[in-house]
């Protein structure tokens, strides 16, 4: 890509309990990669090992600015069942910039393809939830029309998840998956947002695996949101002031 991505929105410290950096860290390690804005999305409480609802009522302390970047403080929230239940409050939602909704295998039952095609579709009615978080993993297969329709429908960005593609991967089938869910983005002019989900302050800003897909199916710089802080704003529940 010839254009500079300037921000990486979906991150994990220690907070999250299976991270490895502290959020100055994570900060830190941002602004020297060249990064303008940074996520923290720390995974909500029902994820194993992970932050209590404090942490999330307790995030007006932190700095909004730091290293020369703005923070995002938001959460990746747990998708709890197959009416888009999640597990955070609309009260705890309406006071975080970012809301990333995902599905966790220790947060949900095992379900058919419709029933999580019903559970991405009723999430996106959240008014607070901006991200579909990795919707590729065949091991909670969807309807990606209906996704990304439903996506359009309610202003949504779909997430293109970095950590989706790695060798070291876990999640089943992402590349056959990005590959359809970027073609119908394309045909449906869905943003989309490219994120490391790093749980290491190494791992911030690197889309390397993701960069192949974008370029076979051509997909449009302008439907990518990295490059652009107004592009990014009306997909956000705030953008703090600098």
């Amino acid at each position: 890509m010839e254009r500079r991505e300037i921000l990486d929105l979906h991150t994990h410290t220690v907070a999250s309990g299976h991270a490895y950096c502290t959020l100055r860290e994570m900060a830190k390690a941002a602004s020297e990669k060249g990064l303008k804005v940074l996520g923290i999305t720390e995974h909500a409480p029902k994820m194993p090992g992970t932050c209590h609802n404090y942490y999330f009522h307790n995030l007006k302390v932190v700095p909004r600015q730091m290293y020369g970047i703005t923070l995002l403080l938001g959460a990746e929230l747990n998708i709890l069942d197959f009416d888009g239940n999640v597990d955070l409050s609309q009260r705890e939602l309406e006071n975080l910039d970012v809301v990333i909704a995902s599905i966790h295998g220790p947060c949900i039952v095992k379900g058919t393809r419709e029933d999580y095609t019903r559970a991405y579709l009723k999430v996106m009615e959240n008014p607070y939830v901006n991200i579909i978080g990795h919707p590729d993993d065949s091991r909670y297969p969807s309807d990606y029309e209906q996704v990304i329709q439903g996506a359009k429908k309610y202003h949504k960005v779909i997430e293109m998840n970095n950590h989706s593609l790695s060798p070291q991967s876990f999640r089943k089938g992402a590349e056959e998956n990005d590959r359809e869910i970027l073609s119908l983005c394309k045909e449906l002019e869905v943003p989309v947002v490219l994120s490391s989900d790093a749980h290491m302050d190494t791992k911030i800003g690197d889309f390397t695996y993701i960069y192949p897909f974008l370029k076979e199916v051509n997909f449009p710089e302008e439907l990518i949101l990295n490059y652009s802080i107004e592009a990014l704003r009306p997909y956000l529940n705030r953008f703090p002031q600098e």
